[in-house]
């Protein structure tokens, strides 16, 4: 054979004996196509979630709404006061709001969200039923779109961003760091000096987690500046679930830096744990997406816990009564993933 046949052969064998190259050419696309499709796969058109407000001052206008609502096939409809209606639409439990006003008008009003198309097909789907109940002579019922924070996509996506970059600050500065200073053979001379293990590495931890508010905080300014983004919840109760995370991701990054002995071997091992929660914890569309039997699954880990935590805190106004399940899954991964990486850890 000539050089280039040899070289050529020899290029590969290397990428055939490389499971590492194997996965992340052929088998991660596969997977990474597969989950997506599964996401994005055709369903039956959801039912529209219309509130009808209650009107304390005439309770059978509200009655008489809801029963003429609840008799139309396609439509979820649910009783609220004013204030958890304009919540549900605010947090997108609710696609519209249909308000009684016996003393006006058609009877009633609806509140609805113009930016979201789920809002606009509940507001029409919620005007069908009612115009088949009306008569011919009633008036046109009014109509106020309502666009509030809290309910945009740009609302959404940042809490997510927020998991998205504690998950990839934990683990990449953590998990990468303790890689490079195995190959850089800077453990071994760690491993000389009178300390113990679990002080190293609770170092490393806590260092990350000093850089993870900075980070935080950076990214909170820009959104709340450029997209009129805040913490709308109790502040306290964001910065432990930040902690939290930030602990959680740092301890992931322990258990993979413990034993990698390249930093080839590190990366992967960081990109195979971090691109599927990327897809599956609802960091740019949510994890309900995913059907059922994937569900038990997608709400075990952690950055869909965190997610889901923060954009309570922040969308939702909420305080510590929303933290109990983030943070027990949260506590477990971050502390079974520490203990772990304490037991395997080597320095050379």
């Amino acid at each position: 054979m000539s050089a280039l046949g040899h070289l050529t052969l020899a290029r590969f064998r290397e990428f055939v004996r490389e499971p590492a190259a194997l996965f992340w050419v052929y088998g991660f696309p596969l997977i990474l196509a597969t989950t997506l499709a599964m996401a994005f796969s055709e369903k039956p058109v959801p039912a529209s979630t219309v509130d009808v407000q209650l009107d304390p001052a005439n309770p059978g206008a509200t009655e008489a709404l809801r029963a003429k609502l609840a008799d139309a096939p396609g439509l979820k409809v649910e009783v609220h006061d004013e204030a958890t209606c304009r919540k549900r639409l605010r947090t997108s439990k609710a696609d519209a709001v249909v308000v009684p006003t016996p003393g006006r008008g058609a009877g009633h009003e609806y509140l609805f969200d113009e930016t979201r198309s789920e809002s606009v097909l509940g507001r029409n789907a919620a005007d069908r039923a009612l115009l088949r109940a009306a008569h011919p002579a009633d008036p046109v019922p009014e109509q106020r779109a309502v666009t509030e924070p809290g309910a945009r996509y740009i609302d959404f996506l940042i809490p997510g961003l927020l998991g998205m970059n504690l998950l990839g600050g934990g683990l990449f500065g953590v998990g990468f760091a303790v890689a490079d200073l195995r190959v850089r053979k800077l453990l071994k001379r760690f491993q000389a000096t009178p300390m113990r293990r679990s002080d190293f590495l609770l170092s490393i931890m806590l260092s990350r987690l000093v850089f993870t508010f900075v980070d935080v905080a950076l990214l909170l300014t820009v959104a709340h500046f450029a997209f009129d983004i805040r913490v709308r919840g109790n502040p306290l109760a964001f910065a432990a679930l930040v902690a939290a995370g930030g602990a959680t991701f740092a301890g992931l990054g322990l258990l993979i830096g413990s034993r990698a002995r390249t930093l080839e071997t590190a990366a992967g091992l960081l990109n195979a744990m971090m691109l599927p929660m990327y897809v599956l914890s609802g960091v740019f569309f949510a994890a309900s997406k995913f059907p059922d039997g994937m569900q038990w699954f997608v709400q075990a880990l952690p950055l869909t816990a965190l997610n889901d935590g923060l954009r309570a805190v922040m969308n939702d106004g909420a305080g510590w009564d929303a933290l109990p399940r983030p943070l027990l899954v949260l506590g477990l991964w971050g502390t079974l993933s520490f203990a772990v990486a304490l037991r395997i850890f080597r320095w050379r």
